[in-house]
């Protein structure tokens, strides 16, 4: 049975685990990534965890500055949040 479910799971369409699809900009127009993430730390934020998504998004996990728990997609061309999920 267990075997169904990982198969189950592992044959289940990528998208719907897909972070959101941020931008389709060529990378060229993007903010630099170490740029934008010392914007972000002047706003407040921890930054844990830093990546690119395959949505092309700039993905942050760590806390905002009420120390709240955060996972935040920015556009990395605009640099405003396109998805937000904070924890109390």
């Amino acid at each position: 049975m267990r075997k169904i479910v990982l198969l189950t799971l592992a044959l289940a369409s990528p998208l719907a685990f897909a972070g959101p699809q941020c931008t389709e900009a060529d990378k060229a127009q993007w903010q630099d990534q170490e740029k934008f993430q010392e914007q972000l730390k002047a706003q407040g934020y921890e930054i844990k965890k830093f990546k690119v998504t395959d949505g092309n998004c700039y993905e942050i996990y760590g806390h905002d500055k009420d120390k709240r728990k955060v996972e935040i997609y920015f556009d990395p061309v605009s640099g405003k949040a396109v998805k937000e999920e904070i924890e109390d």
